[in-house]
């Protein structure tokens, strides 16, 4: 594969010049078009320099030919717009060029038939005129619309030379080169609009990619700092109700929960700044460990069955590590009144993790509302896994995630 269709869209723009390549492509693109018409009027001139044609037959032709570059000019800028789809069809650029076109060829038909100038003259006179004419049509009425016009000029414009006089070798040279650089030079005029549309709508994408990773990365640290300031919030109010109770009391524990509280505050500090760094991850063990301490630390009894734990894959491990988090966060939140949690890790078939997380005490608030429940289907998506919550009466809810695995030969 050749290196240039392996080029990515930044290399592309980096190549074009930078973030303002595709502007400096479309200059590139409108400056060839103003050298083609250049050399139009440098055609022109030299057609005439090199013919003894008196006065008028060079004025005339001068004058033609450079409103027939002139009027090509601003055509082209219009159907590359309208190509481009920010501007309208040049309907009346078309037209006004397609009489300039028609009338220069009529008048080289009229000097031919007048005897001003030789049928080898006509030749060249002809086909400079059709091939500088077949492309701003094409590009600003389209492929189809363009091309049946500029089959209908080139025809008219050879039956009004065969008319005027012009046989033998010279008409078949000019019938020739006419059906040769007619289409050439209408399917190059479509090649260089499409190299320009391709090139903005490259980068366009390119913007739109940006953004969409900018949108992903607010939502990832939105999701993370709840899951990591969630349940360490939770925490910190509990032990802090509790040290404040004991405190006043009297009783000296106060001191050590006010230090695990410190010990919370700092480890919520670590943690955030993992979370900036983008590369924190939930440990499957610590989080099932530093759930029972919580829970039962809020006076609920916590059971925990571990299973299969020591097997998953880190990824998964790391998935379910948040789950018990936000689950743990859940029930210290919404569940006042629970007195009991329990957590089951278990495999569901051969290849599927199932962590089942159930309490009791739950509001009658409904679940889901929140954006936790919501990160966390969106971590178990890109592992092709589940999260489903249920509330049953008496206020016990229940959190089922499963997640699809590959065990190790």
């Amino acid at each position: 594969m050749s290196t240039m269709s392996t080029m990515s869209v930044e290399d592309w723009v980096e190549r074009l010049g930078g973030p303002d390549g595709p502007s400096r492509y479309r200059r590139y693109a409108v400056s060839s078009v103003g050298f083609m018409s250049v050399c139009e009027v440098g055609l022109w001139t030299i057609w005439v320099v090199r013919g003894d044609f008196g006065v008028l037959v060079p004025a005339t032709v001068i004058v033609l030919g450079t409103a027939h570059a002139g009027v090509q000019l601003l055509l082209w800028r219009s159907a590359l717009h309208h190509y481009l789809a920010v501007g309208p069809r040049p309907y009346l650029l078309v037209a006004v060029y397609t009489a300039v076109t028609a009338a220069t060829a009529a008048w080289g038909c009229v000097l031919l038939s007048s005897g001003r100038i030789e049928n080898g003259d006509l030749t060249a006179f002809m086909l400079w005129l059709l091939m500088f004419y077949a492309g701003p049509p094409v590009l600003g009425l389209g492929p189809r619309a363009g091309a049946a016009l500029v089959a209908v000029v080139s025809a008219a414009s050879l039956a009004g030379a065969a008319m005027a006089g012009l046989t033998g070798e010279p008409l078949v040279l000019l019938i020739g080169a006419t059906t040769v650089m007619v289409p050439f030079m209408a399917v190059a005029s479509l090649a260089s609009g499409w190299g320009v549309r391709l090139v903005e709508e490259m980068a366009a994408a390119r913007e739109t990619q940006a953004r969409l990773a900018v949108a992903e990365e607010r939502l990832r640290f939105g999701r993370d700092l709840h899951d990591v300031l969630g349940r360490n919030l939770a925490v910190v109010a509990l032990k802090s109700e509790l040290a404040a109770e004991l405190a006043r009391r009297g009783r000296p524990e106060a001191v050590d929960h006010m230090e695990e509280v410190q010990n919370i505050a700092r480890e919520s500090q670590r943690e955030i700044r993992s979370v900036v760094r983008g590369y924190r991850t939930a440990d499957l063990h610590t989080e099932l460990a530093g759930a029972r301490s919580v829970l039962e630390a809020a006076g609920i009894d916590c059971r925990i069955e571990y299973g299969p734990a020591d097997r998953l894959p880190a990824e998964v491990q790391s998935a379910l590590g948040w789950v018990v988090r936000e689950g743990t966060t859940n029930v210290l939140r919404h569940a006042p009144g629970a007195s009991r949690c329990t957590m089951s890790l278990r495999t569901a078939g051969p290849a599927t993790a199932l962590l089942m997380m159930e309490n009791d005490g739950a509001s009658a608030a409904e679940p889901g509302t929140g954006t936790g429940l919501a990160g966390l289907k969106e971590r178990l998506t890109a592992l092709n896994g589940t999260l489903a919550f249920e509330q049953h009466s008496g206020g016990v809810f229940r959190l089922t995630a499963r997640i699809p695995w590959e065990e190790a030969e």
